[in-house]
């Protein structure tokens, strides 16, 4: 039986929340960081912003994670696994092509003791 005709739209702000979730939830990643004032301004129009991800949307998906790390993470590891988490997140939860995902570690937590 075929399925019903239409469309379905998802929201930035919505693909926004999956991709900051999503990055969390990766073991190292203390919070989420704050999108530069000066690189939203760069960017062309179509760009959204919100808790430390920034998400353009044509054809794919590329967006900017900012994050805070753990100061014993391995930091080029932490920010691979958060680059697949996001990439899986954005094709198998969204059904969106992913374009790139770019991470940026923009301060490590020291550690309390």
């Amino acid at each position: 039986m075929p399925g019903p005709n239409g469309t379905v739209t998802m929201s930035p702000v919505a693909l926004m929340g999956i991709i900051s979730r999503t990055a969390q939830d990766v073991q190292g990643v203390v919070r989420m960081g704050t999108v530069p004032p000066s690189r939203v301004g760069q960017l062309l129009t179509g760009s959204h912003t919100r808790d430390g991800v920034l998400v353009r949307v044509n054809d794919a998906v590329s967006t900017d994670v900012y994050l805070v790390a753990q100061s014993d993470a391995p930091l080029l590891d932490l920010g691979q696994q958060v680059q697949a988490a996001a990439a899986h997140a954005i094709r198998d939860m969204v059904g969106m092509e992913v374009r790139e995902v770019n991470v940026y570690i923009q301060d490590v937590e020291a550690a309390r003791g």
